[in-house]
């Protein structure tokens, strides 16, 4: 039996590495091709380079207009982020605090997570009728707005069955009998105890905020406020591609994620399990 359970250990082991190779692959390519040329690119795709360029990462740099399009990029994602996982946050303790004592919260609950089944691509003609008729075509506002609603759904979803599972009423109770109102209470009781789930939520709505090309593609017209995936796509030529220069820019696009989530994962498993326990 020994014998048997080492082999097994030795087999978990081997695959779960082979599966990391696989999925580390497309990373290593990605990476080692920013510093190739087009012919190396094309010819030997997973091998080293046979002569390291640098010139990629210049050039990605002026022709995407770097510091422009991160900083449309960053503004985007960040207020997008802080306005929806406030709404939620708001929404989501009212939603756990008041179910169980008006059956209107829980028709209302139920209506946003139906949001989280329709497509964003079934709503794309209202929404561009809407910013059009307020005058924000080609303003950063637009997407920010759209991206706060397109959140929405999901947020209030894991932030309700996180205070449920995690929040003791008691503790509001006791700070309500000392003479706080609900929004104090809510500020300086529940939103604190909120952090792991709201790690958790930056996370994964920074990731879809982030490489959205759709919602800018339709709205942010003006070059000057075009974003890093707009950026990346308008130097992809008509018949074809320099990969030699694409490759630095989808790097240079996703880095910023990536240091991100490095910095917020320690969150992610705390905030997903406790939210998950029930509700």
């Amino acid at each position: 039996m020994k014998i048997e359970n080492k082999i097994y250990k030795y087999l978990g082991v081997a695959l779960f590495i082979l599966i990391t190779v696989i999925l580390m692959t497309p990373v290593y390519y990605l990476v080692i091709s920013t510093f190739k040329t087009q012919a190396d690119a094309m010819r030997f795709p997973l091998m080293p380079p046979v002569k390291w360029e640098f010139g990629g990462y210049v050039r990605a740099w002026v022709n995407m207009d770097y510091p422009n399009a991160f900083k449309n990029s960053f503004l985007i994602t960040s207020i997008s982020l802080a306005g929806g996982i406030f709404i939620s946050c708001m929404a989501g303790f009212t939603f756990a605090r008041k179910q169980k004592q008006n059956r209107l919260y829980t028709v209302l609950f139920y209506i946003f997570l139906a949001g989280m089944m329709v497509p964003m691509q079934m709503s794309i003609m209202a929404q561009y009728g809407l910013v059009q008729s307020l005058g924000l075509m080609s303003n950063i506002l637009s997407v920010i707005f759209i991206n706060i609603a397109g959140t929405l759904s999901m947020s209030i979803f894991f932030i309700r069955n996180f205070i449920i599972a995690s929040v003791p009423p008691q503790i509001e109770e006791a700070a309500l009998i000392d003479g706080c109102s609900i929004f104090r209470i809510f500020l300086s009781i529940t939103l604190p105890l909120l952090r792991p789930v709201i790690a958790t939520l930056a996370v994964m709505n920074s990731i879809g905020l982030w490489n959205d090309f759709l919602t800018p593609l339709m709205f942010l017209q003006r070059k000057s406020s075009r974003t890093i995936m707009l950026a990346v796509n308008s130097n992809v030529g008509r018949f074809s591609v320099n990969w030699a220069d694409m490759f630095p820019m989808l790097l240079l696009g996703v880095l910023p994620l990536v240091i991100f989530y490095l910095i917020m994962q320690k969150h992610i498993i705390e905030g997903i399990t406790t939210g998950s326990v029930k509700g």
